[in-house]
């Protein structure tokens, strides 16, 4: 059985960007979430699952740094080749975030989970996952979250997937983060094929 690294290497290495299963041109919904957390220039930004999202590139003149972390090497290899400008905001990190944060990372003012979490079935990685949010993450900053919701597609990229709601994901933030605001959303595949997800934005209060 292939590692989960060699899994998301094979993925990247062999399939354009457009003809991933995720890959979405509009990063609104995300914003739409971000435009509600204040001073956003000021902010380090953490994705712990940044593949090679055009995300990226959005959130690069609008916040002052962003540590892309990925567990495929191949997909923060192809980000680096295509960016123009803006690397040196960059922190890069490559590794497996259900594991402890093997490298020093400044403190993170905003977390943002586009299609990660629910790829994480093990409990001690869903654990492990929040670990390091915690841990990282400070006090005042946000965490924005996009998952597939429960009634989405059980399977990605040939996964199965643990799907959320809005109590699932309150339960494991716990009582030290506050939800500030959520919505549902259907976002079309590059295939035609409706996936409905979860948004959800909560504030770390302490």
């Amino acid at each position: 059985m292939k590692s989960d690294s060699e899994h998301w290497d094979n993925i990247f290495s062999k399939t354009e960007d457009k003809k991933l299963g995720w890959h979405e041109k509009d990063t609104s919904q995300t914003f739409k979430l971000l435009h509600e957390i204040p001073e956003m220039e000021k902010a380090t930004v953490f994705l712990p699952g940044a593949g090679t999202s055009i995300l990226i590139e959005d959130l690069i003149p609008r916040v002052d740094k962003l540590i892309l972390n990925d567990i495929s090497e191949e997909a923060l290899n192809r980000v680096r080749q295509r960016l123009i400008e803006g690397t040196e905001k960059i922190v890069w990190l490559y590794q497996d975030i259900a594991q402890p944060i093997k490298e020093p990372i400044p403190e993170i003012d905003i977390w943002i989970d586009r299609a990660v979490l629910h790829f994480l079935t093990n409990e001690n990685d869903i654990k492990g996952y929040f670990e390091n949010l915690k841990s990282s993450l400070k006090i005042g900053g946000h965490g924005i979250f996009a998952e597939f919701s429960l009634i989405g597609a059980p399977k990605c990229a040939g996964l199965t997937l643990h799907r959320y709601s809005i109590d699932e994901l309150s339960h494991h933030l716990g009582s030290s983060f506050q939800l500030l605001s959520h919505f549902d959303y259907t976002y079309i595949n590059p295939f035609g094929d409706p996936r409905p997800y979860i948004y959800a934005l909560f504030k770390r209060k302490r």
